[in-house]
């Protein structure tokens, strides 16, 4: 359960750096309020997976599915470029995910 409740927080965080962007500076209300809901479900979830999980472990994977998400949804959402050189290293973060997962002694 804790691995969702992760997996999820790092939805979350892809859910706010990304509404950090619509939010144009935090003049836009409901980009905002979304945004900030975002962060406080991310961090809350990611409090209530470290319950079981190594800190060192779930801060890396949270961290990861975070940024992961972030830079493929820049790609679709804002145009950013899809280079094979920058696909190749998302590519090792999925699999430096995966590895912090299979060696993670937690449940």
């Amino acid at each position: 359960m804790s691995w969702i409740l992760l997996f999820v927080a790092g939805l979350l965080e892809t859910g706010w750096a990304i509404g950090l962007k619509y939010t144009e500076g935090f003049t836009r209300p409901l980009p905002t309020a979304l945004t900030v809901a975002a962060m406080v479900a991310s961090m809350g979830l990611l409090g209530l997976a470290l319950r079981d999980l190594p800190v060192g472990t779930a801060y890396a994977v949270w961290v990861g599915v975070g940024a992961l998400g972030t830079a493929l949804l820049g790609i679709v959402l804002f145009g950013e470029p899809a280079t094979g050189a920058r696909l190749f290293f998302l590519g090792l973060l999925v699999i430096a995910i995966a590895g912090l997962k299979l060696t993670s002694p937690a449940t």
